[in-house]
Formats: structure tokens, C-alpha cells, sequence
């Protein structure tokens, strides 16, 4: 039986107005975490979505049941939105995966010599960043398939490109 995780959904930019409408910084591609009657988590609040909609490509302006007024709102900027989910809960494309997912990961070489493990999970603007943390160092590897080319959840275990100075500093 699998259990429950709660995962950052969004975080609470600014106040919207005056009727205690909220700007969100969605961490999720999941639209449906902000649809009307959805709960999150904020603290030890439970929060229900009144309304939403999109603001721009990564914000949304949302409307919590009781934030009526825009000192409400106020009062809640910076707090972090969490959403229970399945601890087995993937994304629908096989090529995506959640952070809480690839966190844990064992890296290894091509040849399957283990060299590391996934410490976080950065969001660029251009990509993905893996945080590899090897024997010397914590290492920075783009999220990218030429970088990354398999990712097994079922064996807890990532491929990451065999290239000089991805994982170890380079001589001169």
C-alpha cells in the first residue's frame, strides 16, 4: 500500500487587489492542484482554492475561502502551498519525473560504475539541473538526455554521460 508525500506546489508571491487575491509561483504542471475545491497545504492550514487563473506561463492568480481582504492576502506572502499525493504518483509522460522521485538516485557511469547520488533538484530557466553529490564534490548536471540518457526509478539509478569534466575537475 502505498503511502502519502506532500510536495511544494506554489509559493505565495504577493497580494492581487483587494479582495485577498493571490499571486502564485506554481511549482507544478499539474493545473488541476489549483482547480476550485482543491486543499493545500499551507503550514498547518488547510487551504481550499476558490478560484484561479493563469497570470503568466509560471503564475497564477488565486483566491483562497477565507482571504477576503488584501491585508489577508498580505499576511500570507512567501508561505510555501503543499499538496498530498500518492508516494507513487508519476507524471503521465513517461519522460517526466517528479523532484521527490530523481532526489536519492544513484548516479552511474555508462558502464554502470556508480559515481554519485542525486542530492536536488534545481530549476533553471533553460533546463534542469541535477545536483550529483560525488566522493569530492557536489557537481551541477543539466537534466538533458544527451547528459542524462536514462533514468530507472524501478532500480534507483541514473546514467549520467562518461564526459571529462562533468563529475571530476579536468587537468590542464
Amino acid at each position: 500500500m502505498a503511502g502519502t508525500a506532500q510536495v511544494i506546489v506554489g509559493v505565495i508571491v504577493k497580494g492581487h487587489g483587494v479582495r485577498g487575491d493571490l499571486v502564485v509561483e506554481s511549482h507544478s504542471d499539474e493545473p488541476s492542484r489549483f482547480a476550485p475545491g482543491a486543499v493545500l497545504r499551507m503550514g498547518t492550514r488547510s487551504m481550499v482554492v476558490a478560484s484561479s487563473r493563469a497570470l503568466n506561463a509560471q503564475r497564477l492568480v488565486v483566491h483562497f475561502e477565507g482571504v477576503e481582504t488584501r491585508n489577508d492576502a498580505e499576511a500570507l506572502v512567501g508561505e510555501e502551498l503543499r499538496a498530498e499525493v500518492s508516494d507513487d504518483e508519476r507524471p503521465a509522460d513517461a519522460d517526466e519525473f517528479f523532484d521527490r522521485h530523481l532526489v536519492g538516485l544513484t548516479a552511474c557511469l555508462p558502464d554502470d560504475t556508480p559515481v554519485g547520488q542525486v542530492i536536488d533538484v534545481l530549476h533553471g530557466a533553460a533546463q534542469d539541473i541535477l545536483v550529483i553529490k560525488t566522493d569530492d564534490a557536489e557537481r551541477l548536471v543539466p537534466f538533458v538526455e544527451a547528459l542524462v540518457p536514462s533514468v530507472n526509478l524501478d532500480e534507483g539509478r541514473l546514467t549520467i554521460a562518461d564526459l571529462p569534466g562533468l563529475l571530476s575537475d579536468v587537468e590542464e
